[in-house]
């Protein structure tokens, strides 16, 4: 499947690649201090540029990246979600980062749930974690709803190994028998 062609749909969003149109949604991400918070504080859109071009870069070498999440009923870009894996990363990540005004309206399961699917069926995964700050309480909710449990602390590569985070996570087995 060529990435233009790929495509996740849910009942609300449309989940694609990235492309360089949504440099404004990275932007504004990364510029709201509570957005950005969680996911490396804020940060000029020059270094949202560079997260969008890592993004870009890690589906044109991977395979996999972060999706752009867009509202259907506006078109908006509301954040990215996905598959995320690093070099030296303590697992294979499903990641999630909202625009504020987007939040509280189950979008972020909702993305998540598709990814995980995916990457389940797609990139053979056999588990997956996710890397939650352990004041993050939202993001353990929705780790929750998903159906993660708590698997305990975790260390990031450099320059992130100063960061404390959680990892939460589940098994594809437990995935699959919890949605069934």
């Amino acid at each position: 499947m060529s990435l233009p062609s790929l495509v996740l749909e849910t009942p609300r969003l449309i989940l694609r690649p990235p492309v360089a149109a949504d440099l404004d949604g990275f932007a504004a991400l990364l510029a709201d201090p509570v957005s950005a918070r969680f996911i490396g504080g804020v940060q000029p859109r020059s270094v949202a540029w560079r997260s969008l071009c890592v993004m870009a870069g890690s589906w044109a070498l991977h395979g996999f990246a972060m999706f752009s999440v867009l509202e259907k009923s506006t078109g908006a870009w509301v954040g990215r979600v996905g598959p995320w894996k690093p070099d030296g990363w303590p697992g294979t990540e499903i990641g999630w980062g909202l625009l504020r005004e987007y939040w509280g309206r189950g979008y972020a399961t909702e993305a998540t749930t598709a990814t995980l699917d995916w990457a389940f069926d797609h990139l053979g995964w056999t588990d997956v974690i996710h890397c939650i700050a352990p004041e993050n309480t939202p993001s353990q909710q929705v780790a929750l709803r998903l159906g993660s449990r708590l698997l305990g602390p975790g260390q990031l590569p450099p320059p992130l190994d100063t960061t404390r985070v959680d990892l939460w996570g589940q098994t594809r087995n437990a995935w699959r028998t919890r949605r069934q």
